[in-house]
Protein backbone atom coordinates (compact mmCIF):
# COMPACT_ATOMS: atom_id res chain seq x y z
CA UNK A 1 0.00 0.00 0.00
CA UNK A 2 2.85 2.33 0.84
CA UNK A 3 4.41 1.64 -2.57
CA UNK A 4 1.17 2.71 -4.27
CA UNK A 5 1.14 5.98 -2.33
CA UNK A 6 4.75 6.65 -3.28
CA UNK A 7 3.99 5.92 -6.96
CA UNK A 8 0.93 8.20 -6.95
CA UNK A 9 2.87 10.97 -5.21
CA UNK A 10 5.72 10.67 -7.71
CA UNK A 11 3.32 10.78 -10.65
CA UNK A 12 1.51 13.85 -9.33
CA UNK A 13 4.84 15.53 -8.64
CA UNK A 14 6.03 14.96 -12.21
CA UNK A 15 2.77 16.26 -13.65
CA UNK A 16 2.93 19.42 -11.53
CA UNK A 17 6.57 19.92 -12.49
CA UNK A 18 5.69 19.52 -16.13
CA UNK A 19 2.84 22.05 -16.09
CA UNK A 20 5.19 24.82 -17.21
CA UNK A 21 5.92 23.09 -20.48
CA UNK A 22 2.38 23.89 -21.64
CA UNK A 23 2.90 27.66 -21.26
CA UNK A 24 2.28 29.74 -24.37
CA UNK A 25 4.86 32.11 -25.81
CA UNK A 26 4.79 35.75 -24.71
CA UNK A 27 7.23 38.27 -26.09
CA UNK A 28 9.38 39.58 -23.26
CA UNK A 29 12.10 41.32 -25.23
CA UNK A 30 11.58 45.08 -25.25
CA UNK A 31 12.64 47.08 -28.28
CA UNK A 32 14.32 50.50 -27.87
CA UNK A 33 11.72 53.22 -27.41
CA UNK A 34 13.49 55.78 -29.62
CA UNK A 35 14.29 53.44 -32.48
CA UNK A 36 14.12 56.29 -35.03
CA UNK A 37 16.55 58.45 -33.08
CA UNK A 38 16.11 61.98 -31.73
CA UNK A 39 16.17 63.81 -35.04
CA UNK A 40 13.97 66.89 -35.31
CA UNK A 41 12.62 65.43 -38.56
CA UNK A 42 10.94 62.64 -36.59
CA UNK A 43 9.05 64.83 -34.13
CA UNK A 44 5.31 65.32 -34.32
CA UNK A 45 4.75 61.77 -35.53
CA UNK A 46 1.38 60.16 -35.01
CA UNK A 47 0.64 56.45 -34.78
CA UNK A 48 -2.69 57.06 -36.52
CA UNK A 49 -1.18 58.52 -39.67
CA UNK A 50 1.74 57.00 -41.53
CA UNK A 51 2.68 56.28 -45.11
CA UNK A 52 3.32 52.64 -44.14
CA UNK A 53 -0.43 52.14 -43.75
CA UNK A 54 -0.91 52.82 -47.46
CA UNK A 55 -1.01 49.91 -49.89
CA UNK A 56 1.52 50.02 -52.69
CA UNK A 57 -1.31 50.86 -55.12
CA UNK A 58 -2.04 54.02 -53.12
CA UNK A 59 1.62 54.90 -52.73
CA UNK A 60 2.65 54.37 -56.37
CA UNK A 61 0.03 56.16 -58.46
CA UNK A 62 1.61 55.69 -61.89
CA UNK A 63 -0.69 53.23 -63.74
CA UNK A 64 2.16 51.80 -65.81
CA UNK A 65 4.23 51.18 -62.68
CA UNK A 66 1.22 49.56 -61.01
CA UNK A 67 0.86 47.22 -63.97
CA UNK A 68 4.53 46.24 -63.77
CA UNK A 69 4.30 45.59 -60.03
CA UNK A 70 1.19 43.43 -60.45
CA UNK A 71 2.94 41.44 -63.18
CA UNK A 72 6.02 40.99 -60.98
CA UNK A 73 3.95 39.83 -58.00
CA UNK A 74 2.31 37.23 -60.23
CA UNK A 75 5.40 35.94 -62.03
CA UNK A 76 8.54 36.67 -60.02
CA UNK A 77 10.55 33.53 -59.32
CA UNK A 78 11.78 34.54 -55.86
CA UNK A 79 8.27 35.40 -54.70
CA UNK A 80 6.91 32.13 -56.06
CA UNK A 81 9.62 30.29 -54.13
CA UNK A 82 8.54 32.13 -50.98
CA UNK A 83 4.95 31.08 -51.63
CA UNK A 84 6.03 27.46 -52.01
CA UNK A 85 7.96 27.70 -48.73
CA UNK A 86 4.72 28.80 -47.04
CA UNK A 87 2.88 25.81 -48.48
CA UNK A 88 5.63 23.49 -47.25
CA UNK A 89 5.34 24.96 -43.76
CA UNK A 90 1.57 24.51 -43.89
CA UNK A 91 2.09 20.84 -44.72
CA UNK A 92 4.52 20.47 -41.80
CA UNK A 93 2.03 22.11 -39.44
CA UNK A 94 -0.70 19.77 -40.63
CA UNK A 95 1.57 16.80 -39.91
CA UNK A 96 2.30 18.20 -36.42
CA UNK A 97 -1.42 18.53 -35.73
CA UNK A 98 -2.08 14.98 -36.93
CA UNK A 99 0.43 13.68 -34.37
CA UNK A 100 -2.37 13.72 -31.80
CA UNK A 101 -4.20 11.03 -33.78
CA UNK A 102 -3.38 7.31 -33.69
CA UNK A 103 -1.41 5.68 -36.48
CA UNK A 104 -2.98 2.65 -38.18
CA UNK A 105 -1.11 0.10 -40.26
CA UNK A 106 -2.09 -3.08 -42.08
CA UNK A 107 0.84 -5.51 -41.78
CA UNK A 108 0.04 -9.02 -43.04
CA UNK A 109 2.64 -11.78 -42.55
CA UNK A 110 2.88 -15.51 -43.18
CA UNK A 111 5.27 -18.42 -42.74
CA UNK A 112 5.71 -21.92 -44.11
CA UNK A 113 7.60 -24.36 -41.88
CA UNK A 114 8.58 -28.00 -42.27
CA UNK A 115 10.63 -30.13 -39.85
CA UNK A 116 12.57 -33.22 -40.97
CA UNK A 117 10.60 -33.68 -44.16
CA UNK A 118 7.24 -33.51 -42.45
CA UNK A 119 4.26 -31.86 -44.00
CA UNK A 120 4.67 -28.08 -44.19
CA UNK A 121 2.62 -26.05 -41.78
CA UNK A 122 1.35 -22.69 -42.94
CA UNK A 123 0.62 -19.81 -40.61
CA UNK A 124 -0.68 -16.37 -41.40
CA UNK A 125 -1.41 -13.19 -39.52
CA UNK A 126 -3.59 -10.37 -40.92
CA UNK A 127 -3.67 -7.68 -38.22
CA UNK A 128 -4.49 -3.97 -38.20
CA UNK A 129 -1.97 -2.38 -35.87
CA UNK A 130 -2.79 0.84 -34.00
CA UNK A 131 -0.37 3.03 -32.07
CA UNK A 132 -1.01 6.30 -30.23
CA UNK A 133 1.22 8.62 -28.20
CA UNK A 134 -0.42 10.20 -25.17
CA UNK A 135 0.69 13.84 -24.86
CA UNK A 136 0.83 14.02 -21.07
CA UNK A 137 3.92 16.26 -20.87
CA UNK A 138 3.41 18.49 -23.89
CA UNK A 139 5.91 17.04 -26.34
CA UNK A 140 3.43 16.93 -29.23
CA UNK A 141 1.83 20.25 -28.26
CA UNK A 142 5.12 22.13 -28.22
CA UNK A 143 6.22 20.62 -31.53
CA UNK A 144 2.89 21.67 -33.04
CA UNK A 145 3.27 25.22 -31.72
CA UNK A 146 6.84 25.37 -33.00
CA UNK A 147 5.62 24.23 -36.43
CA UNK A 148 3.04 27.03 -36.41
CA UNK A 149 5.78 29.54 -35.57
CA UNK A 150 7.77 28.22 -38.54
CA UNK A 151 4.72 28.75 -40.75
CA UNK A 152 4.34 32.32 -39.51
CA UNK A 153 8.02 32.95 -40.27
CA UNK A 154 7.51 31.64 -43.81
CA UNK A 155 4.52 33.95 -44.24
CA UNK A 156 6.52 36.93 -42.99
CA UNK A 157 9.38 35.96 -45.30
CA UNK A 158 6.94 35.98 -48.20
CA UNK A 159 5.76 39.45 -47.16
CA UNK A 160 9.36 40.64 -46.96
CA UNK A 161 10.12 39.31 -50.44
CA UNK A 162 6.94 40.97 -51.74
CA UNK A 163 7.84 44.34 -50.19
CA UNK A 164 11.39 44.11 -51.51
CA UNK A 165 10.06 43.23 -54.97
CA UNK A 166 7.68 46.21 -54.95
CA UNK A 167 10.52 48.48 -53.82
CA UNK A 168 13.00 47.20 -56.40
CA UNK A 169 10.50 47.45 -59.25
CA UNK A 170 9.61 51.02 -58.31
CA UNK A 171 13.26 52.05 -58.02
CA UNK A 172 14.11 50.53 -61.40
CA UNK A 173 11.06 52.20 -62.98
CA UNK A 174 11.99 55.64 -61.63
CA UNK A 175 15.59 55.07 -62.70
CA UNK A 176 14.30 54.47 -66.23
CA UNK A 177 12.37 57.73 -66.06
CA UNK A 178 15.42 59.66 -64.86
CA UNK A 179 17.61 58.13 -67.55
CA UNK A 180 15.00 59.16 -70.12
CA UNK A 181 15.15 62.66 -68.69
CA UNK A 182 18.93 62.69 -68.84
CA UNK A 183 18.77 61.44 -72.42
CA UNK A 184 16.44 64.33 -73.30
CA UNK A 185 18.88 66.76 -71.69
CA UNK A 186 21.81 65.28 -73.60
CA UNK A 187 19.86 65.26 -76.86
CA UNK A 188 18.94 68.93 -76.46
CA UNK A 189 22.52 69.70 -75.51
CA UNK A 190 23.72 67.83 -78.57
CA UNK A 191 21.62 70.10 -80.75
CA UNK A 192 22.74 73.28 -78.98
CA UNK A 193 26.40 72.36 -78.96
CA UNK A 194 26.25 71.44 -82.62
CA UNK A 195 25.03 74.97 -83.29
CA UNK A 196 27.87 76.36 -81.18
CA UNK A 197 30.36 74.21 -83.06
CA UNK A 198 29.06 75.43 -86.43
CA UNK A 199 29.30 79.00 -85.18
CA UNK A 200 32.88 78.41 -84.03
CA UNK A 201 33.78 76.91 -87.41
CA UNK A 202 32.30 79.92 -89.18
CA UNK A 203 34.35 82.26 -87.01
CA UNK A 204 37.48 80.22 -87.73
CA UNK A 205 36.83 80.36 -91.48
CA UNK A 206 36.57 84.15 -91.19
CA UNK A 207 39.82 84.26 -89.25
CA UNK A 208 38.29 85.44 -86.02
CA UNK A 209 39.31 82.43 -83.88
CA UNK A 210 42.07 79.87 -83.91
CA UNK A 211 41.65 76.25 -84.95
CA UNK A 212 42.39 75.17 -81.38
CA UNK A 213 39.07 76.68 -80.33
CA UNK A 214 37.25 74.65 -82.98
CA UNK A 215 39.06 71.48 -81.91
CA UNK A 216 38.22 71.89 -78.21
CA UNK A 217 34.62 72.75 -78.99
CA UNK A 218 34.33 69.65 -81.19
CA UNK A 219 35.95 67.44 -78.51
CA UNK A 220 33.40 68.66 -75.97
CA UNK A 221 30.60 68.05 -78.47
CA UNK A 222 31.82 64.48 -79.10
CA UNK A 223 31.89 63.89 -75.36
CA UNK A 224 28.15 64.59 -75.31
CA UNK A 225 27.73 62.07 -78.12
CA UNK A 226 29.47 59.39 -76.05
CA UNK A 227 27.30 60.23 -73.01
CA UNK A 228 24.21 59.72 -75.18
CA UNK A 229 25.49 56.27 -76.15
CA UNK A 230 26.22 55.40 -72.50
CA UNK A 231 22.81 56.61 -71.37
CA UNK A 232 21.03 54.54 -74.01
CA UNK A 233 23.06 51.52 -72.92
CA UNK A 234 22.12 52.15 -69.28
CA UNK A 235 18.45 52.37 -70.27
CA UNK A 236 18.70 49.00 -71.98
CA UNK A 237 20.41 47.53 -68.89
CA UNK A 238 17.65 48.76 -66.56
CA UNK A 239 14.97 47.46 -68.92
CA UNK A 240 16.65 44.05 -68.85
CA UNK A 241 16.76 44.16 -65.04
CA UNK A 242 13.02 44.87 -64.94
CA UNK A 243 12.37 42.01 -67.37
CA UNK A 244 14.28 39.71 -65.06
CA UNK A 245 12.05 40.77 -62.16
CA UNK A 246 9.04 40.05 -64.36
CA UNK A 247 10.48 36.66 -65.39
CA UNK A 248 10.14 37.56 -69.09
CA UNK A 249 12.57 37.81 -71.99
CA UNK A 250 14.29 41.19 -72.62
CA UNK A 251 11.97 43.75 -74.19
CA UNK A 252 11.02 47.43 -74.13
CA UNK A 253 9.40 48.66 -70.92
CA UNK A 254 6.59 51.18 -71.31
CA UNK A 255 6.73 54.11 -68.90
CA UNK A 256 5.52 57.66 -68.44
CA UNK A 257 7.71 60.72 -68.29
CA UNK A 258 9.24 61.79 -65.01
CA UNK A 259 6.81 63.70 -62.81
CA UNK A 260 3.67 62.47 -64.60
CA UNK A 261 2.41 60.82 -61.40
CA UNK A 262 3.31 61.81 -57.83
CA UNK A 263 4.65 59.13 -55.54
CA UNK A 264 2.01 59.19 -52.87
CA UNK A 265 0.28 62.54 -52.36
CA UNK A 266 -1.86 64.53 -54.71
CA UNK A 267 -1.85 67.46 -52.27
CA UNK A 268 1.88 68.17 -52.69
CA UNK A 269 2.67 71.68 -53.83
CA UNK A 270 5.06 72.88 -56.50
CA UNK A 271 5.86 71.66 -59.99
CA UNK A 272 5.45 68.09 -61.21
CA UNK A 273 9.02 67.13 -60.40
CA UNK A 274 8.75 68.39 -56.81
CA UNK A 275 5.59 66.36 -56.24
CA UNK A 276 7.66 63.23 -56.67
CA UNK A 277 9.40 63.72 -53.34
CA UNK A 278 7.73 66.50 -51.38
CA UNK A 279 8.83 65.55 -47.86
CA UNK A 280 6.35 67.90 -46.19
CA UNK A 281 3.73 65.18 -46.59
CA UNK A 282 5.82 62.25 -45.37
CA UNK A 283 4.21 60.75 -42.29
CA UNK A 284 6.50 58.52 -40.26
CA UNK A 285 4.52 57.41 -37.21
CA UNK A 286 5.51 56.15 -33.77
CA UNK A 287 8.50 53.73 -33.80
CA UNK A 288 7.02 51.10 -31.48
CA UNK A 289 3.91 50.87 -33.63
CA UNK A 290 5.41 51.25 -37.07
CA UNK A 291 8.26 48.78 -36.72
CA UNK A 292 5.74 46.09 -35.84
CA UNK A 293 4.49 46.38 -39.43
CA UNK A 294 7.84 45.32 -40.84
CA UNK A 295 7.75 41.66 -41.91
CA UNK A 296 11.37 41.07 -40.90
CA UNK A 297 10.68 42.30 -37.35
CA UNK A 298 7.62 40.08 -37.08
CA UNK A 299 9.58 37.18 -38.57
CA UNK A 300 12.25 37.65 -35.89
CA UNK A 301 9.54 37.59 -33.23
CA UNK A 302 8.16 34.32 -34.59
CA UNK A 303 11.70 32.92 -34.65
CA UNK A 304 11.90 33.62 -30.90
CA UNK A 305 8.52 31.93 -30.55
CA UNK A 306 9.78 28.83 -32.35
CA UNK A 307 12.88 28.74 -30.16
CA UNK A 308 10.69 29.03 -27.04
CA UNK A 309 8.61 26.00 -28.01
CA UNK A 310 11.71 24.06 -29.02
CA UNK A 311 13.03 24.66 -25.50
CA UNK A 312 9.72 23.48 -24.06
CA UNK A 313 9.93 20.35 -26.20
CA UNK A 314 13.50 19.75 -24.99
CA UNK A 315 12.23 19.96 -21.41
CA UNK A 316 9.39 17.56 -22.24
CA UNK A 317 11.94 14.96 -23.26
CA UNK A 318 12.93 14.55 -19.60
CA UNK A 319 9.46 13.29 -18.71
CA UNK A 320 7.93 9.87 -19.42
CA UNK A 321 6.37 9.09 -22.78
CA UNK A 322 3.24 7.00 -22.84
CA UNK A 323 2.31 4.90 -25.87
CA UNK A 324 -0.84 2.87 -26.39
CA UNK A 325 -0.73 0.18 -29.05
CA UNK A 326 -2.88 -2.71 -30.09
CA UNK A 327 -3.71 -5.06 -32.92
CA UNK A 328 -6.90 -6.64 -34.24
CA UNK A 329 -7.11 -9.07 -37.11
CA UNK A 330 -7.31 -12.63 -38.32
CA UNK A 331 -4.79 -15.39 -37.63
CA UNK A 332 -4.51 -19.19 -37.63
CA UNK A 333 -1.64 -19.16 -35.16
CA UNK A 334 -2.73 -19.45 -31.54
CA UNK A 335 0.48 -19.55 -29.62
CA UNK A 336 2.13 -22.88 -30.47
CA UNK A 337 -1.04 -24.21 -32.10
CA UNK A 338 -2.22 -23.88 -35.65
CA UNK A 339 -5.95 -23.74 -36.11
CA UNK A 340 -7.86 -23.91 -39.30
CA UNK A 341 -9.92 -21.92 -40.02
CA UNK A 342 -8.27 -18.90 -38.45
CA UNK A 343 -9.59 -17.00 -35.46
CA UNK A 344 -9.84 -13.36 -34.44
CA UNK A 345 -6.71 -11.89 -32.80
CA UNK A 346 -6.96 -9.02 -30.28
CA UNK A 347 -4.23 -7.52 -28.13
CA UNK A 348 -3.56 -4.19 -26.39
CA UNK A 349 -0.38 -2.81 -24.86
CA UNK A 350 0.28 0.25 -22.76
CA UNK A 351 3.92 1.37 -22.53
CA UNK A 352 5.54 4.06 -20.38
CA UNK A 353 9.13 5.06 -21.06
CA UNK A 354 11.00 7.20 -18.53
CA UNK A 355 14.44 8.46 -19.64
CA UNK A 356 17.12 7.75 -17.03
CA UNK A 357 20.44 8.08 -18.82
CA UNK A 358 20.75 9.15 -22.47
CA UNK A 359 24.49 9.84 -22.54
CA UNK A 360 23.93 13.57 -21.99
CA UNK A 361 21.86 14.03 -25.12
CA UNK A 362 18.75 15.40 -23.39
CA UNK A 363 20.75 17.87 -21.28
CA UNK A 364 22.70 19.02 -24.34
CA UNK A 365 19.51 19.50 -26.39
CA UNK A 366 17.95 21.62 -23.65
CA UNK A 367 21.08 23.76 -23.29
CA UNK A 368 21.32 24.27 -27.05
CA UNK A 369 17.64 25.27 -27.19
CA UNK A 370 18.10 27.81 -24.37
CA UNK A 371 21.19 29.29 -26.01
CA UNK A 372 19.31 29.56 -29.30
CA UNK A 373 16.56 31.49 -27.50
CA UNK A 374 19.09 33.87 -25.99
CA UNK A 375 20.82 34.40 -29.33
CA UNK A 376 17.54 35.18 -31.13
CA UNK A 377 16.50 37.62 -28.42
CA UNK A 378 19.71 39.62 -28.87
CA UNK A 379 19.34 39.49 -32.65
CA UNK A 380 15.77 40.76 -32.35
CA UNK A 381 16.90 43.85 -30.44
CA UNK A 382 19.66 44.47 -32.99
CA UNK A 383 17.18 44.07 -35.85
CA UNK A 384 14.91 46.71 -34.31
CA UNK A 385 17.90 49.03 -33.94
CA UNK A 386 18.89 48.41 -37.57
CA UNK A 387 15.32 49.03 -38.71
CA UNK A 388 15.20 52.33 -36.83
CA UNK A 389 18.53 53.26 -38.40
CA UNK A 390 17.11 52.56 -41.87
CA UNK A 391 14.15 54.82 -41.17
CA UNK A 392 16.43 57.57 -39.86
CA UNK A 393 18.76 57.29 -42.86
CA UNK A 394 15.90 57.29 -45.37
CA UNK A 395 14.32 60.35 -43.77
CA UNK A 396 17.66 62.16 -43.77
CA UNK A 397 18.13 61.30 -47.46
CA UNK A 398 14.65 62.66 -48.22
CA UNK A 399 15.39 65.94 -46.49
CA UNK A 400 18.82 66.29 -48.07
CA UNK A 401 17.48 65.60 -51.57
CA UNK A 402 14.73 68.16 -51.18
CA UNK A 403 17.19 70.81 -50.00
CA UNK A 404 19.59 69.98 -52.84
CA UNK A 405 16.71 70.17 -55.32
CA UNK A 406 16.15 73.84 -54.51
CA UNK A 407 19.84 74.67 -54.94
CA UNK A 408 20.28 72.60 -58.09
CA UNK A 409 17.22 74.12 -59.76
CA UNK A 410 18.57 77.59 -59.04
CA UNK A 411 22.00 76.53 -60.26
CA UNK A 412 20.54 75.30 -63.56
CA UNK A 413 18.67 78.60 -64.01
CA UNK A 414 21.76 80.70 -63.30
CA UNK A 415 24.04 78.61 -65.52
CA UNK A 416 21.52 78.66 -68.35
CA UNK A 417 21.49 82.45 -68.21
CA UNK A 418 25.29 82.47 -68.08
CA UNK A 419 25.52 80.15 -71.09
CA UNK A 420 23.07 82.24 -73.15
CA UNK A 421 24.82 85.48 -72.30
CA UNK A 422 28.31 84.11 -72.96
CA UNK A 423 27.22 82.69 -76.31
CA UNK A 424 25.84 86.08 -77.35
CA UNK A 425 29.09 87.73 -76.31
CA UNK A 426 31.08 85.22 -78.36
CA UNK A 427 28.89 85.86 -81.41
CA UNK A 428 29.75 89.55 -81.04
CA UNK A 429 33.42 88.81 -80.51
CA UNK A 430 33.43 89.88 -76.88
CA UNK A 431 33.98 86.44 -75.31
CA UNK A 432 36.34 83.58 -76.04
CA UNK A 433 35.40 80.04 -76.95
CA UNK A 434 36.82 78.91 -73.60
CA UNK A 435 34.20 80.92 -71.72
CA UNK A 436 31.43 79.47 -73.86
CA UNK A 437 32.83 75.97 -73.47
CA UNK A 438 33.03 76.28 -69.71
CA UNK A 439 29.47 77.67 -69.53
CA UNK A 440 28.18 74.82 -71.70
CA UNK A 441 29.83 72.08 -69.65
CA UNK A 442 28.80 73.63 -66.32
CA UNK A 443 25.19 73.86 -67.46
CA UNK A 444 25.14 70.24 -68.65
CA UNK A 445 26.68 68.96 -65.39
CA UNK A 446 24.10 70.89 -63.34
CA UNK A 447 21.20 69.58 -65.45
CA UNK A 448 22.36 65.97 -65.16
CA UNK A 449 23.01 66.34 -61.42
CA UNK A 450 19.56 67.82 -60.89
CA UNK A 451 17.95 64.89 -62.70
CA UNK A 452 19.91 62.33 -60.68
CA UNK A 453 19.06 64.11 -57.44
CA UNK A 454 15.39 63.66 -58.31
CA UNK A 455 15.97 59.92 -58.55
CA UNK A 456 17.90 59.93 -55.27
CA UNK A 457 14.96 61.67 -53.64
CA UNK A 458 12.42 59.20 -55.04
CA UNK A 459 14.63 56.31 -53.98
CA UNK A 460 14.82 57.74 -50.44
CA UNK A 461 11.04 58.08 -50.22
CA UNK A 462 10.61 54.48 -51.39
CA UNK A 463 13.23 53.32 -48.88
CA UNK A 464 11.37 55.16 -46.11
CA UNK A 465 8.07 53.59 -47.15
CA UNK A 466 9.55 50.07 -47.07
CA UNK A 467 11.57 50.71 -43.89
CA UNK A 468 8.35 51.62 -42.08
CA UNK A 469 6.75 48.34 -43.11
CA UNK A 470 4.93 49.50 -46.25
CA UNK A 471 4.59 47.53 -49.47
CA UNK A 472 1.59 45.41 -48.46
CA UNK A 473 -1.43 44.55 -50.55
Amino acid sequence: MNYKKVLVAATVSMMLTGCGIYNKYEQKVEAPANAFGNSQDMKGASSESTIAQMSWREFFTDPMLQQLIEQALANNTDLNSARIAVEKSEASLMAAKMAYLPSLYFSPSGTIASFDGSKASKTYNLPLQLSMDIDVFGSITNKKRAAKAVLLQAQMREEAVRANLVSTMAQQYFLLQVLDRQLDILTQTDSLWNTSLETEKSLWENGKVYSTGVNQMEASYLNVKTQIVDTKRNIKSVENAICRLLAITPQHINRQKWGSSPLHHAEAQGDATEKMFDTRFLRVGVPATMLEKRPDIRMANHAMEEAFYNTQAARSAFFPSITLSGAAGWTNSAGGLIVDPGKMLLNAIGQLTQPIFARGKLIANKKIAKLTEEDLQKKYVQMVIDAGNQVNEAMADCMAARQKHIYLQRQVTVLHEAYTGTHELMDNGKASYLEVLKAQESLLDAQLSSAMNMYDAAQAVIALYIALGGGGV
